[in-house]
């Protein structure tokens, strides 16, 4: 099966301009009027409204819960998987042990937030948070959805192997590769004064900068900030020697991102996605895609001599499969610990010894029978809900501003990375190593993302390798749905850290290989700039 976008046109639609008028002559009594015909060839995709094929959500978009519709088409038992999944992925945890509700114990000790839905807001974006008027900064607590990745600076890795332990990121001694801001209340061993704080403490401001058009007219654009204290390593007059103070520490923001679609997404065809993949720019356009390769859990478990596959999911498109995202932020995220991610996020730390030890051991993420706190069917519910939520169905496809954006998309190359359409696999194919379902099968999907990693350039880097990810790179991401991320969550923001409050600040943020298509946009007109955000937003 091959992807089917090579900017392939059709005619959509027939303007009529004005003409010249002939045979005005003294003497006749007649005139005709010949008016020159122009056909308008628009993108093949301008028209194109389910964007999941018959995956798609139709008329689902006119509420808060549009990226919370299950596929149309699955089976009974299907839906029911699905729906179980659902209740998981709104289940919030509790620090354990809990005798009354055993189920949901297992919180911690040290997390991010309590829940799936708490950072996939409605199956969408997390909130942007804003600084309260009368102060510098805010301290992230249970209203955030977005953490921070570390890791110990150990330059690039471009080849995964067992000799570099497969390119993963080297943690930072004594607290990992993602820093816990929340805890369980006796997760420190300063819980007395420091109750219910996690790793550290983390706070965000914003710095503001304007953005001039070519026109005069500007745009203001914020950049978060983030600052750390309250380090649990050390003493408080000791932050500065803290591990995670050190000079070689990276830090990158993760913000929360909708979780529709993603069954499609997984099957796409491997060699679709490696077919757009430029890396050595030979075309000479100025973009360079390529793939991540990542460690591969799932292929670990099973034995695998080289578990490495080609990332999908994440900001850096660190994961590879829907099932390796969601169980190892089941585990990382909150806490909770499954037969794929067995171990407790801390395991090991001097942090987790002594957070056993001061409570007698009753929390070590197993019980006395060696089971994980989320079971095997949990576990599969709650990845399947992920793996078969549906795309929001598009809107206002035939407005003629919309249309007009269309062509300005392609315009200035949007598509370069942002590539409108493929088709999913069919026959034995899986998710995770689990069969995939039919409804997910040869699918015609427009997710206006070619799944590949690019520079993005300085302004938006975060500086931090992830597995064959440079610092500078990003994975394109996926358009579809986005026009209703504001009616889901009207306090969403866009980009990795949430810093774009609409559609027009993300693409002023853009550079590196998109450089050119940021200044194109730039260019354009106000009203032109109006049609092709129309269009992103009919998305």
């Amino acid at each position: 099966m091959t992807n089917f976008n090579v900017n392939k046109t059709r005619m959509l639609g027939i303007a009529v301009v004005l003409g010249a008028l002939y045979g005005c002559g003294s003497g006749g009594s007649s005139s005709d009027d010949k008016s020159q015909v122009v056909e308008v060839q628009y993108p093949d995709y301008t028209l194109v409204e389910n964007l999941g094929g018959s995956a798609t959500a139709v008329d689902a978009s006119d509420s808060g819960h549009g990226f919370s519709t299950p596929i149309p088409t699955l089976t009974e038992a299907e839906l029911e998987k699905h729906l179980a999944g659902d209740t998981h992925f709104e289940t919030s945890f509790t620090t354990a042990p809990n005798e009354e509700h055993p189920e949901l114990d297992g919180l911690g000790p040290v997390f991010n937030n309590q829940d799936c839905n708490s950072c996939h807001q409605r199956d969408g974006r997390s909130s942007t948070l804003s600084v309260p008027e009368g102060q510098d900064k805010l301290l992230l607590g249970s209203e955030a959805g977005i953490f921070l990745r570390i890791s110990v600076d150990d330059g690039e890795c471009s080849t995964p192997s067992a000799d570099n332990n497969y390119c993963k990121n080297v943690g930072v001694p004594g607290f990992g590769t993602q820093l816990f801001h929340r805890g369980v209340l006796k997760a420190r061993e300063d819980w007395q004064d420091k109750p219910f704080i996690g790793q550290a403490n983390v706070y965000l401001s914003y710095q503001y900068q304007d953005f001039e058009y070519p026109d005069g007219s500007t745009v203001t654009l914020k950049k978060p900030v983030f600052t750390i204290d309250g380090l649990y390593d050390v003493s408080e007059d000791q932050q500065e020697n803290s591990a995670l103070k050190q000079a070689n520490i990276n830090f990158g923001p993760r913000n929360g991102m909708p979780v529709f679609g993603l069954g499609l997404l997984e099957l796409i065809p491997e060699q679709d996605i490696l077919a757009l993949a430029d890396e050595d720019d030979s075309n000479n356009d100025g973009i360079s895609g390529r793939p991540n390769w990542v460690y591969d859990a799932i292929k670990d478990r099973d034995n695998d001599p080289l578990p490495v596959s080609l990332g999908r999911f994440g900001w850096k498109a660190n994961t590879p499969s829907v099932r390796v995202q969601s169980l190892g932020a089941l585990r990382g995220d909150m806490g909770i610990t499954n037969p794929l991610f067995p171990d407790e996020s801390i395991a090991g730390t001097a942090m987790h010894e002594s957070y056993l030890a001061r409570t007698g051991y009753v929390d070590t993420g197993v019980d006395e029978n060696g089971n994980t706190e989320a079971d095997q069917t949990f576990s599969d519910e709650v990845v399947f809900y992920a793996e078969t939520l549906a795309v929001p169905g598009r809107r206002d496809i035939n407005n003629a501003e919309v249309k007009a954006g269309a062509l300005l998309f392609e315009k200035i190359n949007c598509t370069a990375c942002h590539t409108p359409g493929f088709v999913t696999a069919s026959g034995d194919v899986t998710l995770g190593g689990l069969a995939a379902p039919e409804a997910l099968k040869g699918q015609e999907i427009y997710p206006f993302s070619d799944m590949l990693l690019h520079d993005m350039g300085a302004e938006l880097a975060d500086n931090r390798r992830d597995f064959t990810a440079t610092g500078l790179e990003w994975k394109t991401r996926p358009l579809w749905g986005i026009g209703l991320t504001k009616t889901v969550n009207p306090a969403a923001g866009f980009l990795h850290d949430g810093r774009a409050d609409t559609i027009e600040e993300a693409i002023l943020w853009h550079g590196g290989e998109a450089q050119n298509s940021k200044e194109a946009f730039a260019g354009l007109s106000a009203a032109e700039r109006d049609q092709l955000v129309a269009f992103v937003m009919s998305l």
